[in-house]
């Protein structure tokens, strides 16, 4: 059963311009009034119509082919459910069942579709890495239906980015933006091919910027908008009301399995800097600095003199790394980047990565309460390079559940420390606050509210000097890697 489409904003705006003014009094007045709020919102329809005519013809139709097994799929081949970006937008759980274990060793070919948008008018096409990935063959549908065999150019998944090459000339191209400048609450406009329905227009707002940390790319700084996303928009453009690309049409989030007013862009910014990277040399070269950080808390605030949680509290420094050559010490809070203010780990994290190696930054941090800042040349990060933060355990005192004892020879050598490297945790209790923060047997105290210990004698004179008895900011180590911890006595 098919629903009638809703009325748009446009129309039930205007409906509701005209029911008022109606309901106003006075026919003549009410009725001119009328006329020139409908000759205003006419105009606005006519400027969506011009940009969704000037974009139009740049948006590109992705489908994608790849050789797969039964087994490989997980569910019936010929089931609406096997295209992948229904689990990708909804998860797992619309995968159907197999109807016959038996295929699994049968091959099939699975297709699946996207978007993407053309770039330049000699064939280069901007889309999602997870619309092409594994692609045995990509086909490329544009708006006047002409149909050209694509090649990958270049992919980088921890952005989610990929650039496709078509053989064409004189192609329509979509003007780039700037991403950076967009404000929450802007009208913005989606084109794409959602459930393979070419040049699907959908209008909305900017919802919010920066989101990140929702688990679908490694570097997320999402555009987050309510125009309509769906299956099959993976790739396409998001526009501004000038017609420029701000953003490429990522995901969504979902609970019932449909549109819920909640999608995601990857700036455009973001994918312009990769875009080149890809055209130029085929792979992305991304800054480092060479530190571990975590976030900031209200504990963690308040233990180091903060007035609120904005900032990046570096917990590791690498040795032989940019951080460690420019003078950057564990324990130091970054608060902003060539004078733009840094507002957690996220950010912190993409800028750098964002920024090219070689390239000197003046990083602001506060160090024991005072400002200070620090130049720092940016290097390349690893090829083998985890996720810059890392979560672990840490340690606390015994009225917080902790067993502490010093380091021997033997103790040492067994968990792979150094004698008097610090005091080792032998036992934590359950439930009790250490354990509730993560801390485990085996890690290490490195520092007491500040303070570098040694051994359990240090540590309790350590421990003398704190201004707040019930409260202690620890360094702990595991193995590689510390982080700080707050412990609280309840």
């Amino acid at each position: 059963m098919y629903r009638l489409p809703k009325p748009s904003k446009t129309t039930v705006l205007a409906s509701c311009l005209l029911c008022l003014t109606l309901l106003a009094g006075g026919h003549h007045t009410s009725y001119a009034q009328s006329e020139e709020d409908l000759v205003l919102l006419d105009r606005s329809a006519k400027a969506f119509s011009s940009v969704v005519k000037k974009a139009g013809p740049a948006v590109v139709h992705v489908g994608v082919e790849k050789a797969t097994t039964g087994k490989d799929l997980g569910q019936f081949p010929s089931d609406l459910f096997n295209d992948p970006f229904f689990e990708r937008f909804f998860g797992p759980q619309f995968r159907h069942p197999r109807t016959n274990p038996k295929q699994d060793k049968r091959a099939f070919k699975q297709k699946a579709a996207g978007s993407g948008f053309i770039i330049a008018s000699d064939g280069y096409i901007l889309t999602n890495n997870h619309v092409v990935e594994n692609a045995d063959k990509i086909t490329v549908r544009l708006a006047d239906k002409r149909e050209f065999p694509a090649k990958v150019v270049g992919t980088d998944p921890q952005s989610d980015v990929a650039i496709l090459k078509i053989d064409g000339k004189d192609l329509p191209i979509l003007a780039l933006g700037n991403s950076d400048s967009l404000e929450v609450g802007e009208w913005v406009i989606a084109i794409g091919s959602p459930f393979e329905l070419s040049q699907t227009v959908t209008v909305g707002v900017v919802s919010a910027k920066g989101r990140n940390r929702m688990g679908i790319t490694d570097y997320e700084n999402f555009i987050q908008t309510d125009a309509a996303i769906n299956p099959g928009n993976s790739g396409g453009p998001l526009l501004n009301i000038r017609g420029e690309a701000v953003g490429m049409n990522t995901a969504i989030f979902s609970r019932s399995g449909g549109y819920m007013g909640i999608g995601f862009a990857i700036p455009i910014n973001m994918a312009k800097s990769i875009e080149q990277q890809l055209r130029k040399s085929g792979k992305v070269t991304r800054g480092w600095l060479g530190i571990l950080i975590q976030d900031i808390n209200e504990d963690l605030a308040k233990s180091f003199g903060l007035k609120d949680t904005s900032g990046a509290l570096i917990s590791e420094v690498t040795e032989d790394s940019p951080a460690k050559k420019s003078g950057l010490l564990q324990g130091d809070i970054v608060t902003a980047i060539n004078g733009t203010l840094v507002t957690d780990v996220a950010d912190l994290r993409n800028k750098i990565a964002m920024t090219p190696p070689h390239t000197d930054l003046t990083l602001r941090i506060l160090r024991d309460g005072k400002e200070k800042d620090l130049v720092v040349s940016v290097g390349e990060q690893p090829g083998d390079m985890a996720s810059i933060t890392k979560k672990i355990t840490g340690t606390t005192l015994s009225e917080m559940g902790l067993s502490l004892q010093d380091l021997t020879d033997e103790v040492a050598e067994q968990f792979g420390y150094s004698k008097n490297q610090g005091v080792l945790i032998a036992d934590v209790e359950p439930d009790s606050p250490a354990a509730q923060v993560g801390l485990q047997a085996g890690q290490l105290v490195e520092e007491v509210n500040r303070i570098r210990v040694q051994n359990l004698k240090e540590l309790q004179q350590a421990l003398k000097k704190s201004a707040n008895p019930k409260q202690v900011l620890l360094r702990v180590r595991s193995g590689e890697r510390s982080q700080y911890v707050v412990l609280q006595v309840p």
